[in-house]
């Protein structure tokens, strides 16, 4: 199973970021803008229109409020048969914030596109996480 690791710097209070991680339903409008396109809730799953036009269902996990981690999951489907992630703020001072984001995927061989859509993700992270 690959494992993907993004670290993320993020110029913002702690908080502020993990309110808009935590926001499982917003993540097109507070998280990744322009990443997700649109997101709409189905029971406990969020249905994500990305910008190259590929939509998933992810299944929300677990929402840690004290550790502030998201864990959400995309069941086995056409392209993945595993699809684990999590998305964990951490304070670096007072007005700034680390995010680890961990996505566990199989097969193995479709690790590099996922990686390269999650950098695409972390530009978009980024800049509206820094801007608020």
């Amino acid at each position: 199973m690959a494992s993907i690791y993004k670290d993320i710097p993020v110029n913002a209070r702690p908080d502020d970021v993990w309110d808009a991680v935590r926001d499982f339903g917003a993540v097109h409008r507070r998280l990744g803008p322009g990443f997700a396109v649109d997101c709409k809730l189905d029971g406990s799953a969020r249905i994500v229109t990305f910008h190259n036009g590929n939509v998933a269902r992810e299944e929300f996990v677990d929402c840690d409020e004290a550790r502030r981690r998201l864990v959400y999951a995309i069941l086995a489907n056409e392209r993945v048969k595993h699809y684990s992630a999590s998305v964990q703020v951490f304070a670096d001072g007072e007005a700034r914030s680390r995010i680890t984001w961990i996505v566990d995927v199989l097969p193995n061989e479709i690790a590099p596109y996922v990686s390269g859509q999650m950098d695409l993700a972390v530009v978009a992270m980024q800049k509206v996480l820094e801007q608020r």
